[in-house]
């Protein structure tokens, strides 16, 4: 949430289902409204954020704290699971509450929250985005202004252990036959190992892996004139790799209950050939304490797909201001501290996650010590965004609801991608 999605810009259908939307806060968000104003009040804040499981956002916080006295910033950690985390997020906007300074927003919540006023419009000169990777800047806008900044950046990656491919002669796969056929050969050799596995349970996860398996068979979810591409052969394709991997036993049963920190332990207990998971992973599992079988024995690479390279969907976090809160710009400077190069740097350096920063990707020094950043950057590059639409949440509901009855065996692919299509139509029209 994400880490824990589908790329697609906001098309004329979606950006009049945005328009449709009333708002309830402070800060308009008419693309015609002036300049943002002036942030104003400066004192104590709060950052409120997703299960922080690296420890190190705390301490990022503990310096903040050191330089600002007169501003401390209070952490406040929600549920572990994204939908959980939204949900908190707007009852707190829903009841105007000033709890909230700073948001730490999935990129797929920023239309929503922008479009409701949730959040204020941001003074984009203060900002050096220019530095930024572009694709997580676009993630942070709503009709082309700026709500948010990106704290990190986000891209599905395949990570497979390599001492046991090394061992059969074999490299990294492409595509998803070449994983299959890998599993064939090395399992036999390796019991109580499984072949494959991602993030499966019925929330924000599914909707990423599904989307994931939907775009690397060519397909999309929602095309570029804002309408659902869902019940198209190759959307098929991408749904029948997920279901036929569970039929198969190629995906295990209990991959269904897997989100995020499922995946890694199963992974880091040795459990897995192949998985799919965000960068976060690699640190933990090279950790040398003891708590990961696997390190120093796996590596990364793209995400394999039908006919090649596969597709990540685009994840990552924005940082945004909350329309409620009263020290607006002392959240405003904490967003600075938190997204510039220095904290992005150590950040990456502590907890292994995708910096926004451009540069960061290609510095010799950094690439040296986390070699996965190469291929992280080409999963960045070409991955897609989910649908920028204020009903995004029923959206990835829906789709969950379909992909996981598909893999359960509940409903069959073509009536799932129907009924999808038909769920979409609606939220989207």
């Amino acid at each position: 949430m994400g880490k824990h999605g589908l790329v697609v810009r906001i098309s004329a259908a979606a950006s009049a289902l945005v328009l449709g939307v009333s708002g309830c806060g402070s800060e308009s968000a008419n693309p015609d409204s002036p300049s943002p104003p002036a942030l104003a009040g400066v004192g104590p804040i709060t950052l409120v954020t997703g299960k922080d499981f690296s420890g190190n956002l705390q301490h990022q916080l503990d310096e903040w704290n050191g330089q600002h006295p007169d501003q401390p910033v209070q952490l406040i950690e929600l549920p572990e699971n994204a939908d959980a985390q939204r949900q908190q997020m707007v009852q707190n906007a829903q009841t105007r509450s000033d709890a909230y300074t700073v948001l730490n927003l999935d990129v797929v919540w920023t239309a929503e929250f922008a479009a409701n006023q949730w959040v204020v419009q941001l003074p984009e000169a203060e900002f050096p985005l220019g530095s930024l990777v572009p694709a997580t800047v676009d993630t942070a806008r709503y009709f082309k202004r700026l709500y948010a900044v990106p704290m990190n950046s986000d891209g599905g990656l395949l990570y497979y252990r390599k001492d046991l491919l090394d061992a059969a002669g074999l490299t990294a796969p492409k595509t998803w036959s070449e994983m299959s056929a890998d599993c064939a050969k090395v399992l036999p050799a390796n019991p109580g190992v499984s072949c494959y596995a991602g993030q499966f349970e019925k929330y924000e996860g599914l909707t990423v892996n599904f989307a994931e398996a939907v775009h690397s068979a060519g397909g999309s979810v929602v095309g570029e004139d804002g309408k659902p591409t869902v019940n198209t052969e190759a959307a098929r394709r991408g749904l029948s790799f997920l279901v036929d991997g569970v039929r198969t036993g190629e995906i295990p049963q209990k991959a269904r209950t897997f989100k995020e920190e499922e995946s890694r332990r199963a992974f880091q207990a040795g459990e897995l050939l192949f998985q799919r998971q965000w960068p976060y992973q690699y640190a933990k599992a090279q950790a040398t304490d003891g708590s990961s079988a696997v390190a120093g024995k796996f590596g990364v690479a793209t995400l394999p797909g039908l006919s090649g390279p596969g597709v990540s969907s685009l994840g990552g976090h924005n940082l945004a201001v909350s329309a409620f809160a009263k020290n607006k710009r002392s959240g405003l400077e904490l967003i600075k501290f938190l997204t510039g190069e220095q904290q992005q740097r150590a950040n990456l350096e502590k907890t292994s996650q995708a910096p926004s920063w451009a540069s960061l990707y290609d510095e010799p020094a950094l690439v040296a010590r986390f070699p996965y950043l190469t291929e992280l950057k080409k999963s960045i590059l070409g991955a897609k965004r989910r649908p920028a639409v204020v009903k995004y949440q029923e959206v990835s509901v829906a789709i969950q609801e379909a992909a996981y009855g598909a893999m359960s065996g509940t409903t069959g692919v073509d009536q799932a991608l129907a009924t999808l299509q038909g769920k979409l139509d609606a939220l989207t029209r």
